[in-house]
């Protein structure tokens, strides 16, 4: 079985969502669970060949080759056990969907479901660290968007869930980096199975600490646990789905592949064991005290959680055993309990057990569907909870550390399960057994159809079922165990093992449990047990506003419109440094090469007297003249040194800056407003020794070595690598490619913040112009005084556009490229725009936000292609003979500069448009409304 192609079907089905709940609405879940269960077969046939001791089935496609990263899959037994869970349990619950919901289109729900089955998978299957890590933050990606679906009031159960979980994956960030640096390989089987690296024990010590935060963060153990009960606010499938069966058991996952690294590191066992435990025994009495059917059930997944951490940490391949059973039948007795939840939510109105009692009468199968899971849950025979329990209890009791290690954690062990009976105990009595409580509000219960009580039907039956015939599961035990811990494990699953001290443990747990549920039942489902005096959500929310705090106080010194707060850092470091480099005196050496030209002291002149005059000067508009000039100076040294490409990028940017910059000014008085004498004095001796630091660190730093070796080996190898022999622009859209995409990404923002910020502002009038005169003109009397530029603008304009083509497509091997490009046909465009008469003939009636949006879509569209030769933004070459004779060397770095190119236009027509639009103050103020009289006052309004 291909395992790229599960990824590629579930991709294909998350990608069809929208168009399937637009026909289908609700019903969009039968579609989407067809295809779960469909991709479920193919995974099951895989089994037999599994148990029987077949190599893992891989996959492997280049992703990253130059970093050794790869889209590398790979199915044993453990990731088969947990993608069966994810595929087959996603199945029941997306055709549960189809009924819980009422009808209408649920777009955004089925296409973060899918696209967490997709995540899901991914990640039990990824066989490389880096994709581990992808698919484990798409999980919480997910899980962030379908809580916050459910309202307003889940926004911040949402930003909480999101924020603890982020941090898990920052430490599982932090561990894969260090895998990665010191294994030299990101494949996750090669890691795990040449475990040279656990030698040095602190490295190891550290990545398991940094595992064991992930590891708990997202399988919510103590002190992480109360994000799962906050989670709740998503709606029951979200929960049953990602909260039961899938999300919270990737850091199971992660805690059993792991488990033969850290097998020998004390604070690996010790905090899955002491943490597992507490959290058992933490959740199982806040689910006692719960009145909300959901709370309950989330808090008692807490406390099943915390049983298969503890179990993980004790190790042994018989621990991995029950952890593999017990995944299983938590699985299905927790999403069977959940969807339980939303059938009595969705059929009686509530789900408040103060509310609820004598159900079975109208609900007798959702009663004893319920009765089978939490049967299974607490431990009772013949359910295959009972097995995994037993199991689980055997391994706690052969801990392999100090004499007496086993017996304290089982006996902890015994108290959370007789915790579990007796909450499994009030959540079928409190809502189906005793008498028919009414509440106002609540509407008449009835059963639920076939369709919606079809998926949890199954898993309870499942539960049912396998605990029966639980011989079955020992292959698939065996494997999964001897997968996590690289030994061999052999399992001996069966209901009866005859007289022994798990046998003991088990009855003295279900006892225990009945007098505990026998005392609530006579006396109320309210639980007098000992209250926590904080809660996690509680503490979270205060350190979460700490935080914030803390930054708005970090950020104080500079939150201000003035220049010179935002300045201060800056200047005050350079000055540090001339002073360090005066003190230290150190000896740089002489520069290699001719310090100066006679040319470079005549553009130190033109700037000099350029800055001096702007800051001398009274006038705004005379002082971005001279501004404009010194730029001009700077673009002229550069092509003093050779730099064509850099000279022409200067030259253009300067150009289109004071473009830009004179609408600017258009809204701001014409001249500086003064200012006091000492601060002028003060402002010139910053300024000088500002510029004196900057000019001694230039002098030491510039021309004080020889050519790197890096720059050597571009210029000798750029052709051969690229086709091109403009070596500037075979950098930019070859060799680091994806940081120009990143910077293209951040232009291409910008120019949509200027909208939003005018039009927020109410600086923008798009859609109100009209023709203007006088002051109100692009540039102030156009008519009177552009009959020069206006005439040479009918010819400059089209060799502008035409000239940014030539520039565009010659990029690759001479002076030129899409950046540069870009700005000349922005320059064509200011142009068009200045010698316009006025605003509304002036405005250029393109889609400029589309026109950035699709410069970035075709960059990242030319990055896709690559991966036809194995890597993201790899460019791709041909010869394509042209018919004169010859060839033209065609490579796909320039459809990525045509990218750019659309985007620095776009931007630029932003700037145009929107700066350049009426003053708001010009528009014709609107007619006052009539007076009206007032009927509470007598007065008008």
């Amino acid at each position: 079985m291909p395992l790229l192609l599960l990824l590629v079907v579930l991709t294909v089905a998350t990608l069809c969502v929208p168009v399937l709940d637009r026909v289908l609405g609700r019903a969009t879940g039968w579609p989407l669970a067809v295809v779960l269960a469909l991709l479920t077969v193919p995974v099951l046939a895989q089994g037999p060949r599994l148990w029987n001791g077949a190599p893992a089935l891989e996959a492997s496609v280049s992703w990253m080759p130059a970093l050794g990263v790869g889209l590398t899959l790979r199915m044993d037994g453990l990731s088969w056990l947990f993608c069966v869970l994810v595929l087959g349990v996603g199945a029941l619950i997306m055709a549960y969907s189809a009924r819980y919901f009422p009808p209408g289109r649920r777009t955004g729900f089925y296409l973060l479901m899918s696209s967490f089955a997709l995540a899901m998978t991914g990640l039990v299957l990824a066989d490389d660290l880096v994709l581990l890590f992808v698919f484990w933050e798409l999980t919480t990606i997910c899980s962030f968007y379908l809580i916050g679906l459910s309202g307003p009031t889940a926004a911040r159960p949402a930003v909480r869930t999101f924020l603890l979980t982020a941090l898990g994956g920052l430490a599982l960030l932090a561990a894969v980096v260090l895998l990665w640096t010191h294994t030299g390989t990101t494949r996750l089987s090669a890691v795990l199975d040449d475990l040279s690296w656990t030698r040095d024990t602190a490295f190891t010590a550290t990545v398991a600490v940094l595992v064991i935060i992930a590891v708990f963060t997202k399988s919510a153990q103590f002190p992480f646990h109360y994000w799962l009960p906050d989670a709740m606010a998503a709606s029951t499938p979200v929960s049953a789905y990602l909260h039961a069966a899938a999300m919270v058991k990737a850091g199971v996952y992660l805690a059993m592949r792991f488990s033969p690294a850290f097998a020998d590191t004390a604070v690996w066992g010790t905090s899955l064991l002491v943490a597992g435990l507490i959290t058992a025994l933490l959740g199982a009495v806040c689910a006692l005290r719960s009145h909300d059917l959901k709370e309950l059930t989330a808090y008692s997944t807490v406390s099943q959680l915390g049983f298969l951490i503890a179990v993980i940490g004790v190790g042994t391949p018989q621990a991995l055993i029950a952890a593999a059973v017990h995944t299983l039948a938590h699985a299905l007795f927790k999403a069977t309990l959940f969807m339980v939840v939303g059938v009595v939510d969705h059929q009686s109105g509530t789900r408040d057990l103060r509310e609820l009692g004598g159900l079975r009468r109208v609900m007798p199968i959702t009663a004893t569907v319920s009765a089978l899971a939490a049967l299974s849950m607490a431990g009772v025979p013949p359910l295959l909870g009972f097995v995994s329990k037993e199991n689980v209890f055997e391994a706690l009791l052969h801990t392999p550390t100090v004499p007496w290690a086993g017996p304290v954690p089982a006996v902890a062990a015994v108290l959370a399960a007789a915790l579990t009976v007796a909450y499994a105990f009030r959540f079928v009595y409190g809502t189906f057994g005793g008498r028919r409580l009414r509440h106002p509000g609540t509407r008449t219960p009835r059963e639920g159809d076939a369709f919606f009580l079809a998926a949890p039907a199954i898993t309870a039956l499942a539960g049912l079922v396998l605990g029966v015939a639980v011989p079955v599961l020992n292959p698939i035990a065996e494997r999964a165990a001897g997968d996590a811990t690289h030994e061999t494990a052999e399992a001996h699953l069966a209901l009866w093992h005859g007289l022994n001290p798990a046998l003991g443990m088990s009855a003295a747990a279900l006892l225990i449990g009945a007098l505990v549920a026998w005392g609530l039942s006579t006396t109320s489902v309210a639980v007098p047990l000992w209250r926590l005096p904080v809660r996690g959500t509680a503490i979270f929310d205060r350190l979460h506003a700490g935080v914030i705090v803390l930054g708005r106080r970090v950020g104080d010194p500079t939150r201000s419109d003035a220049p010179t707060r935002h300045l201060a850092v800056p200047l005050i470091l350079v000055i540090v440094f001339a002073a360090a480099v005066a003190v230290r005196g150190l000896d740089y050496g002489t520069p290699v090469g001719d310090a100066s030209r006679p040319l470079d002291w005549l553009v130190v002149a033109l700037v000099t007297v350029s800055v001096v005059t702007a800051v001398a000067v009274r006038s705004r508009m005379a002082a971005l003249v001279l501004i404009g000039l010194a730029g001009f100076a700077v673009a002229i040294w550069f092509m003093f040194l050779g730099a064509i490409d850099v000279a022409l990028t200067q030259l253009l940017v300067e150009i289109l800056t004071v473009v830009v910059a004179v609408l600017v000014l258009r809204r701001l008085p014409a001249g500086f407003h003064r200012v006091r004498p000492s601060r002028t004095v003060v402002t010139a001796v910053i300024a000088i020794a500002c510029g004196t630091a900057a000019g001694l660190g230039a002098y030491l730093l510039t021309g004080r070595r020889e050519p790197s070796a890096v720059s050597a080996h571009l210029l000798e190898n750029a052709p051969a690598d690229t086709g091109g022999t403009n070596v500037v622009n075979t950098i930019l859209v070859d060799y680091r490619a994806l940081d120009t995409l990143g910077e293209l990404t951040v232009l291409g923002v910008a120019g949509l913040i200027i909208i939003a910020v005018l039009r927020s502002m109410g600086l923008s009038e798009v859609g109100r112009l009209r023709p203007t005169v006088g002051r109100d003109n692009p540039v102030w009397a156009a008519d009177a005084n552009t009959v020069i530029m206006r005439t040479v603008a009918r010819v400059l304009i089209p060799l502008l556009v035409v000239w940014s083509f030539y520039l565009l497509a010659r990029g690759h091997n001479a002076s030129g490229g899409g950046f540069i490009a870009g700005l000349v046909g922005g320059a064509a465009f200011a142009l068009a725009y200045l010698v316009a008469p006025n605003a509304s003939v002036a405005r250029i009636r393109l889609t400029y936000p589309a026109i950035i949006a699709v410069g970035v879509l075709i960059a990242v569209f030319t990055g896709l292609l690559g991966f036809v030769d194995g890597s993201f933004l790899r460019p791709l070459h041909a010869d394509v003979p042209l018919p004169w004779g010859g060839h033209y060397h065609f490579t796909t770095a320039l459809v990525f500069d045509v990218g750019v190119y659309l985007a620095v236009v776009g931007v630029i027509l932003t700037a145009l448009n929107q700066l350049g639009l009426p003053r708001p103050d010009s528009a014709p103020a609107p007619a006052p409304a009539p007076a009206r009289r007032d009927a509470a006052t007598g007065g008008t309004r």
